[in-house]
């Protein structure tokens, strides 16, 4: 039974689609634009392709579908499309999709950019709704966006990010992805710019983490104040710094902490026997059970780690700063949020790009014709795509 994709009004800026039809036959494969001339030659067929993935993943067809339309509007054909799952669905490996019917001649030569702004959406959805189950009082922020390879990936990565994110407010009630970092793709996230303060190249401009968090309230007086404080390695007393030269701001919670500390050292105060005191004081089953090399590195390794955030908090609970919100990036994929959710950690965002795809290949979508001009025929061994209602 076919299921309907929700519309949504487009805003500014939004509607344009690559490739236009003119230019289809550059960026598809040869063999396609091949096989369309020869069906133009012997005689159109209409044909039913079947869409699937070798992967279990979350369904957000809506790019792929959105240039399909356009290009049905260019080229004068209707493709009917009967979508099996709903936007956000889950979708087992190998089952179908969708089902697209339609004249040969005119779908042929689309399945390799179809295919191309589907995959990788439907995995990155499924990655980001994994995040958001496994933090669920979490807010996360999309900052995906200089980890990928162009605009078009940009735009497929934070609407996945979306995808997944309503899913996971439906599902367990998360809080989810708030918004992105650019603007260009905030409308998925029902914000009208994208959100952030600063990088570190502003605070080496400024000289110190003060000065930094000085300038940016001069100039964006309005905006909540969220600061770096890794740059210097003196993540603790920058961020109580900086509570201090805000005070106001600080205890009406406008004032956040974000700990980017890479992976080569320890936040400030803190060593390995720390982090184990650390935990022992704020979460001791954590670390009780048996954990796997990954997982203790979550928990109480260098850079950002469950033990780290507690530092953190215990800090700015200590100076007085109880109100002060952490704000953590730097690696948060699926496995190390749910160590950060086994230990409790007091995070009230996190930003992440490593919701996107690890392995490319797990990306792949394909798409097989099951059907012409009326007759069930499919490559052997791909039996199980033939529609069965």
């Amino acid at each position: 039974m076919a299921t309907q994709m929700p519309k949504r009004a487009l805003k500014a800026g939004e509607g344009d689609v690559f490739p236009a039809n003119g230019d289809v036959d550059r960026w598809t494969d040869a063999y396609f634009v091949r096989t369309r001339e020869i069906v133009k030659h012997f005689g159109d067929a209409e044909v039913t392709y079947a869409v699937f993935m070798r992967r279990p993943v979350t369904f957000a067809p809506k790019l792929a579908l959105d240039w399909l339309h356009k290009l049905e509007g260019d080229r004068g054909v209707k493709v009917e499309v009967d979508l099996r799952y709903a936007e956000g669905a889950w979708v087992g490996a190998g089952e179908p999709m969708m089902y697209l019917t339609g004249s040969l001649v005119h779908l042929v030569d689309l399945e390799t950019l179809f295919l191309q702004k589907l995959g990788a959406a439907c995995v990155a959805a499924y990655n980001a709704y994994t995040l958001c189950v496994e933090l669920p009082k979490v807010a996360f922020l999309a900052m995906d966006a200089r980890h990928c390879a162009g605009t078009e990936m940009a735009e497929m990565m934070a609407y996945a990010a979306s995808v997944g994110s309503a899913k996971a407010r439906k599902k367990v009630g998360a809080v989810g992805f708030i918004g992105n970092a650019t603007n260009a793709t905030s409308h998925y996230f029902d914000r009208d710019a994208g959100m952030g303060t600063m990088p570190h190249a502003l605070i080496g401009y400024a000289g110190s983490t003060v000065r930094a968090a000085e300038m940016f309230h001069e100039v964006y007086p309005d905006e909540p104040l969220t600061v770096l404080v890794d740059y210097f390695g003196q993540e603790v007393t920058d961020a109580v710094a900086v509570a201090r030269r805000f005070p106001e701001l600080a205890a009406e919670g406008k004032v956040a902490v974000r700990l980017d500390t890479h992976g080569g050292r320890y936040i400030e105060g803190m060593d390995l026997q720390a982090a184990y005191e650390i935990m022992e004081r704020n979460c001791p089953e954590a670390i009780r059970g048996y954990r796997t090399e990954d997982e203790l590195r979550y928990l109480i390794g260098t850079g950002v780690s469950a033990a780290a955030i507690w530092h953190m908090r215990e800090q700015l609970d200590a100076a007085g700063f109880e109100k002060v919100r952490i704000v953590c990036s730097s690696g948060f994929g699926p496995a190390k949020c749910r160590m950060i959710r086994v230990a409790d950690a007091p995070v009230d965002m996190i930003g992440t790009g490593s919701y996107l795809p690890e392995k490319w290949t797990e990306t792949y979508a394909t798409a097989d014709i099951v059907e012409y001009d009326g007759k069930p025929m499919v490559k052997v061994g791909r039996e199980f795509l033939l529609p069965r209602s």
